[in-house]
Order: structure tokens, then C-alpha cells, then sequence
């Protein structure tokens, strides 16, 4: 048979291996599908393409990153584009890079891209498009998803499989979904009168528009002041309305309330420059147009049982009652600004995706794993999964999600493909060192605080111990399932937390003395610092469910605060590094200090137990180092015969003799096998 014709033939079949049939109907198969091409959905088909995974994404768009390219409507971005850190350490800017996604190629930074602090939004539809073509990323445009449901079947991974439908009636079939969509369907609050209001999705961006209007905005988030900011200096004056109090993000700490780049608005409402901020529900209000096309604010009871259309006159309006109510005069426009909650329509009723409850309810319901509540083998990934950590950390940002993203992805590594969680294994002298270089380099500790943590799980007589990084702490109590690896000896679990009563709406954070700086007083430390806590044995379920408030963890064994630091740079041999190998030294009941071959010479004879560094070097025979000092206390102790110098240095020219008494100890040292290091000399104590 002609080549060509095999070649053929087999294309054939590998087609038709990738065509099944379910009712009747034709579906493509694929073992991970991915919902949504916008940050969250790119990183995770990284991910899983190096990983040798089968996987589609499926986009609705002709391009990556749709959302971005509408939004936000004024096009600057709130994510910080630092560029200059002052260090060349990759880890480390990344905590200052809040829109690069996680890739080995260096060419998709995104300072690469802008020079802006505040980027423009084209930017990051341009960096999405690139890090999907650069990478060679498995997406499928211009597909939009339009239903999901399960098929049940004891063979598959999860116990059923995932069947989806897109606008052309394609089927298409998987083991495990990730769904990666964001939050994009608008916020709608409905009460009389809601006809008359613009959506922030729609609403004109050019501030001439708005010249000479009085304008009402429904919400207090940055998508409200941002609008507020394009016209500021062009309207009469601007009047803001929510059922919250301002959150201001360097209170709070949380990087989703206002930040300082949109607040304009706040000086000239607190220096009484006409414009203002309200406190209501939006869902009492009501909305009256007048025959000139003014817009008139009052109650929704004041409507009950009247006909709005009968005309403004026949209307009570609140200033008919009280002559000084706040919003008694009319306004031109009023501007719907609410934010975007999660689309759930697509979602077949067997997959029980389900909305949170109370301020999450935008949310669909996920387990601190972002695996569906409902649906085993459903993941949520990016905004869309911000539940988790919904006001408390970076969950819901790229700087946040790029993180949680990769943890999701070592969660189904290990379920299905039998890949344990990532670890390294070092001598337990290399412990205080390794804790140090982390928390003053990773960045996903630093920027999902509370959220992800390191889990150094301690080995048999803590002669060693094996380090995983970034793992959920949510699910610590399924630590053993979720990661392929074993805890019975103990664990040391490293976190970054604020301080206890320093965030939030209301609290006064540049009050004075608010920074500790005594390492006595670490635990009262205020701002982003690191936390150990000690374990020894994994905490249950149960502890988990019952840990007190606001508590990231079940109560420890011990637990020690590294205090905080102006410059986040946790290095001070006696404020950060000493207190922390104390505290290992009292948890583990041994000596954590690294000596000196000779030290350790001496501890062979003076003590019952010596420090792991000299067990782990000396005692194993890995190198001593000879030197004049030792050499006396080996002739002491009778180890060595009584020579000295001269006697090798007796035929050699006087004025070769210190050179010569340098390579004697060069020529009498016994070989040494290096020990790993993970840190410069100076890190080590």
C-alpha cells in the first residue's frame, strides 16, 4: 500500500479515536476540558501542556482575554506594574507583578509589555493573546459553551463524565472540567424606576457627555469610582449610593475594595466640594422621571399601590415630608455601577453548582480545594473562585489565581495521574535556612496570605524533613490524600498573615506606634508578617470545622510569629533568624546550630547526643578540616603522634615556610563531600 495512503488511513483512526458516540450524537473527547480563555483558563492549560495532559480550552471569543477587552470601560488597570524591586531574584519581583501569569518563559513578563504602573487594558489582551500563541496553548475560539451535564459511569475518573454542548450543537466529552469563565454577567438591582439606569457596561466613557449633568451612581466599588473619576471635572456634582460604608483597600488590606488610584471623589465629598457619598439599600429605592426628563429619587413605599404613570405630581416624594432630604434634587442620569456575579445558566441541574449565601452569593459554591460542593471532579478556577478567600485575600486577582491555579493542577496530578505534590527532601540542619529563604522569596505565600502555605512535613527522629510549597490550608487535614505524601512524624506549617484587629472597614491603620519591632513582641505584629505553626500530628476534619474565628489553622502545638519588617526582608540574624531557630530547636528538642568540624571533634567527647549538623558531617565521615588548633587537641588526646611543623618543613627554604604551612594543612585535610546549601553563607548561622 502506498505511503500516503497509510499516513491516510491512520489519520483516520486516530480521528475516530477521538470520536465517541453518546445518544445517538457525535462527541469529542478530551481528559480535561477548560471553560473560558482569560487568565485563569490560560494558566491552567500551561499547566497541564507541560504535563504531557490531553485538554481543550474553550473560548467564545475569536481571541484570549475577552473580558479585558471590554473592561474596565476607562481601560486602566488597578494591578500594580512594578518593574524595579532593586533585586534580580524572578520569585521575589513577582510579588510586585500583579499580571504576569506563571510560565519558564521569560519573554511573557508583563513588565515587558508596559512601562506603566497602571497598565492599559489593551495591554493585558495583547499579553493573554501572546502567552496562548508564544506557548502554543490548545484553545478553541469562537466556541461558546451553552450547556453542561453529567453522564454517569463507574469507569470514568470521578464516577461520570462531563458533556458539553457549544452554539453549533457540537458535543463534546470529558473526565474532569475547569471552569474558568470569571464573573461577567452584571449586577442588576431591580425596583420601580429601574428603567431609567445605565449600566456600567454600557454607559457612555466620554466625560463631554456628561458636561453640566447631576449625576446619582448606584455602588461604592472601584468599577462606581472609576466612573466617578472620568467625569469629576465636568459634571455639576456627583452623588454615590450603596448599602455599605467606603472599604478603602489600604484599611482593609484586601486589594479588591477602593483603591487610592480611583478615590478622587473622597476629597471632594469630605472638602465639601458638592459632590457626596450615601448610605441606603438600593432595593427601597424608586425612580420618578418628571416631563422635563429629570430623574427624582424617593422611597419605594411611597409608590405602594399608586400609579407611577399618573405623573410626578401625584407622587409623594421624600422632600414633601422632610424639605432637607439629602437627594431632593433631580438628577440627569443615574448609573448603575454593581459589579459582576458568576453565570450559572449553563449549568445542568445534576452538576448542583449551586450560588454561596450572603455576600458570596455571587460566588458558585466551591471547597477550599475549588473543587465543586456538588460535583466531584468540577473545579472553579480564578475570580470566579474567589469564595475561598472572598475580602481576606488575592484570590480573585491574576497576582492571586496564578497560584491557586497551579495548586488545583497538583491536586489532580496526584488524583489521576498518580504525580505526588512536589516536595524536596533536606537534612534537618537545613531547616531554619530553608524557612528563611522562603518567606523572603516566594510569592505565592506573600500574596495569597491566610490562603496557601508550606507544609514541612518532618521525617523519623527529625533527621530530615521534606518541603512542600503552596498547598491550600484549607484541605490540611487531607494533606495525606491530596498530595501523595505521608505525615506521621510531625509537621511545621508556614503561613503570612496581617496582624489579628489590624484590617478592616472601619480601623484606623497609620495610628501611631503601629509597627512592632522587638522579636519579644513578634505576635502583636500588625502588618504582612510570617507565621510557624507546629503540629505534631496532621490535624483532623474536626479541628478543622471547629478552629476559632478568623483563624486560618486549628490551634498549633506552638506556634511563633517572625516579627514584621519595614522592608519585608526577613534576614536580621537576631530580630527574624534566631527566634526562629529557637522555636525549631524547642519544637524538635535538638541542636539546630552548624559548627565546625573541630566543634564537632570536641562534642564527641563532651556530650551523649550530638547536633544533627555534626551526625549529619563529622560523625558520617563527610570532612575534617585540619587546622593548628585541632592538631593540639588531637596530640592531647593521644589521637595523633606528637610531630610538629618542623618536621616537614625542615628541608624547606625559611622563606617558603608560611606559605608551606598553608598547603601542610591543604596536603592533611581529609576530604570533604560538600553538604547541599540553599542559601548564601551569610543567611547561616
Amino acid at each position: 500500500m502506498a505511503p500516503a495512503v497509510c499516513g491516510t488511513l491512520l489519520g483516520l483512526a486516530l480521528y475516530a479515536g477521538s470520536l465517541r458516540v453518546a445518544s445517538g450524537a457525535a462527541f469529542l473527547y478530551h481528559d480535561y476540558c477548560i471553560i473560558g480563555a482569560g487568565p485563569s483558563g490560560l494558566q491552567a492549560a500551561y499547566f497541564l501542556q507541560q504535563a504531557g495532559r490531553d485538554y481543550v480550552v474553550f473560548e467564545r471569543s475569536h481571541a484570549p482575554g475577552s473580558f479585558f477587552a471590554l473592561y474596565p470601560r476607562h481601560r486602566k488597570l488597578i494591578s500594580i506594574n512594578k518593574r524595579y524591586t532593586g533585586k534580580s531574584n524572578g520569585e521575589f519581583n513577582l510579588r510586585h507583578d500583579w499580571n504576569s501569569l506563571l510560565s519558564h518563559d521569560r519573554r511573557l513578563l508583563f513588565q515587558r509589555y508596559s512601562r506603566d504602573f497602571f497598565p492599559n487594558a489593551d495591554t493585558m489582551v495583547r499579553y493573554l493573546e501572546d502567552f496562548a500563541s508564544l506557548l502554543k496553548l490548545r484553545v478553541q475560539y469562537n466556541t461558546a459553551i451553552v450547556h453542561v451535564t453529567l453522564e454517569r459511569d463507574g469507569q470514568a475518573w470521578n464516577g461520570h463524565y462531563f458533556l458539553l454542548t457549544d452554539q453549533d450543537r457540537q458535543n463534546y466529552k470529558c473526565s474532569s472540567l475547569l471552569v474558568a469563565t470569571g464573573m461577567w454577567v452584571p449586577n442588576v438591582v431591580n425596583f420601580p424606576g429601574s428603567e431609567y439606569v445605565e449600566g456600567y457596561e454600557t454607559v457612555s466613557i466620554n466625560p463631554e457627555d456628561f458636561a453640566g449633568q447631576t449625576v446619582l451612581i448606584l455602588g461604592r466599588g472601584n468599577s462606581a469610582f472609576e466612573t466617578a473619576e472620568n467625569i469629576l471635572g465636568v459634571t455639576n456634582f456627583i452623588h454615590m449610593v450603596s448599602r455599605s460604608r467606603v472599604r478603602l483597600s489600604w484599611a482593609t488590606h484586601y486589594v479588591g475594595d477602593l483603591r487610592a488610584i480611583n478615590n478622587g471623589l473622597l476629597d471632594t465629598y469630605q472638602l465639601k466640594s458638592l459632590d457626596g457619598l450615601l448610605e441606603g439599600d438600593l432595593e427601597d429605592l424608586a425612580i420618578v422621571k418628571d416631563k422635563k426628563g429629570k430623574l427624582h429619587i424617593t422611597l419605594r413605599f411611597y409608590l405602594d399601590n399608586r400609579n407611577t404613570s399618573a405623573g410626578i405630581d401625584s407622587i409623594t416624594l421624600p422632600q414633601d415630608e422632610l424639605d432637607n432630604f439629602a437627594t431632593r434634587a433631580p438628577y440627569d442620569r443615574v448609573i448603575r455601577c454593581l459589579g459582576w456575579k458568576f453565570d450559572f445558566s449553563i449549568y445542568n441541574r445534576s452538576l448542583r453548582m449551586m450560588p454561596g449565601k450572603g455576600n458570596k452569593k455571587k460566588y458558585p459554591q466551591i471547597k477550599p480545594s475549588y473543587e465543586s460542593r456538588g460535583t466531584r471532579g468540577l473545579f472553579v478556577l480564578g475570580t470566579a473562585s474567589h469564595s475561598v478567600d472572598f475580602r481576606k485575600s488575592a484570590g480573585g486577582f491574576i497576582h492571586g489565581f496564578r497560584y491557586t491555579t497551579r495548586a488545583v493542577h497538583r491536586l489532580l496530578e496526584n488524583r489521576h495521574h498518580g504525580v505526588p505534590w512536589p516536595s524536596t527532601v533536606y537534612p534537618i540542619t537545613q531547616l531554619t535556612n530553608s524557612i528563611i529563604k522562603r518567606v523572603n522569596e516566594a510569592s505565592g505565600l506573600y500574596q495569597m496570605f491566610s490562603v496557601l502555605a508550606d507544609i514541612i512535613l518532618l521525617r523519623e527522629n527529625a533527621t530530615a524533613f521534606e518541603y512542600l510549597e503552596e498547598y491550600p490550608v484549607g484541605v490540611l487535614a487531607e494533606l495525606e490524600m491530596q498530595t501523595g505524601r505521608k505525615a506521621p512524624n510531625g509537621l511545621f506549617v508556614i503561613i503570612m498573615e496581617y496582624g489579628r484587629n489590624f484590617s478592616g472597614a472601619d480601623k484606623d491603620v497609620f495610628y501611631y506606634n503601629r509597627a512592632v519591632g522587638e522579636a519579644q513582641h513578634a505576635w502583636q505584629s500588625n502588618f504582612l508578617h510570617p507565621v510557624i505553626y507546629y503540629y505534631k500530628r496532621l490535624p483532623t476534619e474536626r479541628e478543622m470545622r471547629l478552629r476559632p474565628p478568623d483563624w486560618p489553622l486549628p490551634r498549633p502545638d506552638a506556634v511563633h510569629h517572625i516579627v514584621e519588617d519595614f522592608l519585608t526582608d526577613w534576614t536580621a540574624p537576631n530580630a527574624h533568624i534566631l527566634p526562629l531557630r529557637r522555636f525549631l530547636e524547642n519544637c524538635l528538642s535538638t541542636d539546630l546550630r552548624n559548627f565546625f568540624a573541630e566543634s564537632c571533634f570536641l562534642f564527641a567527647f563532651t556530650r551523649q547526643k550530638l547536633p544533627p549538623f555534626c551526625q549529619q558531617g563529622y560523625v558520617r565521615m563527610q570532612g575534617l578540616v585540619g587546622s593548628e588548633g585541632l592538631r593540639r587537641h588531637a596530640v592531647e588526646a593521644g589521637l595523633l603522634e606528637d610531630y610538629t611543623l618542623a618536621d616537614f618543613l625542615g628541608d624547606r627554604p625559611p622563606d617558603s615556610r608560611e606559605g608551606s604551612q598553608d598547603q601542610l594543612l591543604r596536603d592533611h585535610a581529609i576530604p570533604v563531600r560538600p553538604l547541599q546549601h540553599l542559601v548564601n553563607a551569610k543567611d547561616e548561622l
